[in-house]
This record gives structure tokens, C-alpha cells and sequence, in this order.
């Protein structure tokens, strides 16, 4: 798989990832996003931001995943391990369903930590919902640290914040 930073040219397939993630999601019973989150305007600012970055393989997005250095004010709640505050976060981490389980999101996962670590920042943080167990289990066994929880939505559970120190 190669990853590369998305472009506008790029957003209609990347929201048939996010279409195919979210109908995998509530096939599970997870409800983490729905037709209003992520949304268009979201990842049309994403790809604007130059922070947006897509997996492909044989000319096809498979992945996308933002990388920056914004967190939710309600971040700040948490008590994070790197007090440096030199961090990146992760925001939207999807893969189309048919790719799960192959590696995708870890590889991707991979990336951002990489270029966190050649941009010279000392962390990654994220957060990801309650009701996300696959996503749970799945940042535990990158090695990210869970540390607390926040709000970040109405109507919806509280979210698990998570970090890894490099």
C-alpha cells in the first residue's frame, strides 16, 4: 500500500471509504458516525488543511487518516504522559470495510507515528469512542495508552482518549 496526502481531486473516493467504514461500523452495532460525521465539509477541510492522508492500493483508495497538531479543547482535560505538549494527533482514521482485518489501519497507524517522529514531536494522541471495541483493541495493541475520557458530541457516549510517547 502506498500512502500519500490526499488532494480535492481525491474527496469523492474518499468518502466511499468513509460510506463503506460507517456501513461496516453500524453492521457491528457501532454508532461512532452516521451520515452528518465525517462528513463532506469535514474532509473537504481536511484535504484543504494539507494534513490528509490516503492509503492506495492498485490505484484505489483504500484509507485515509488526518494528522496534525489540533486537539479538541476538551483534550485538555486529560492527563497526558507527554508533558512536552510537541504531540500530533490522529482525527478520522477509516478504512473501507472489505479492507479490515488486512493490516490497513495499522500500516496507516505506522505512517503517522513515522512522521510524527521525523517532524520531531514526542507523542501521538487520539481519541476513539466507548461503544468502538474493535478501535480499542486495536490502539491497545499499537501500544497507545489509555488515559481518560472525554465529551466531545451530544447524544453520543464518552470518547477514550489515547497516547503513545516515541
Amino acid at each position: 500500500m502506498n500512502i500519500e496526502k490526499g488532494t480535492i481531486k481525491d474527496l469523492e473516493a474518499i468518502m466511499q471509504v468513509y460510506d463503506s467504514c460507517i456501513k461496516g461500523m453500524i453492521e457491528l452495532g457501532i454508532d461512532q458516525w452516521d451520515e452528518t460525521y465525517p462528513n463532506r465539509k469535514v474532509i473537504l477541510n481536511d484535504l484543504k488543511s494539507g494534513n490528509y492522508y490516503i492509503g492506495i492500493i492498485n490505484k484505489e483508495i483504500v484509507a485515509g487518516i488526518k494528522i496534525d497538531t489540533n486537539q479538541d479543547p476538551s483534550y485538555l482535560t486529560i492527563n497526558w504522559i507527554d508533558k512536552s505538549n510537541h504531540f500530533m494527533v490522529v482525527h478520522r482514521l477509516c478504512s473501507k470495510s472489505t479492507m479490515w482485518n488486512k493490516g490497513i489501519g495499522k500500516k496507516m497507524m505506522h505512517f503517522a507515528q513515522n512522521l510524527a517522529i521525523k517532524k520531531g514531536f514526542n507523542s501521538i494522541r487520539l481519541d476513539t469512542y466507548i461503544n468502538n471495541p474493535k478501535a480499542i483493541q486495536f490502539y491497545k495493541k499499537m501500544g497507545y495508552q489509555q488515559l481518560g475520557y472525554i465529551h466531545l458530541k451530544p447524544n453520543k457516549d464518552i470518547y477514550y482518549c489515547f497516547e503513545k510517547v516515541f
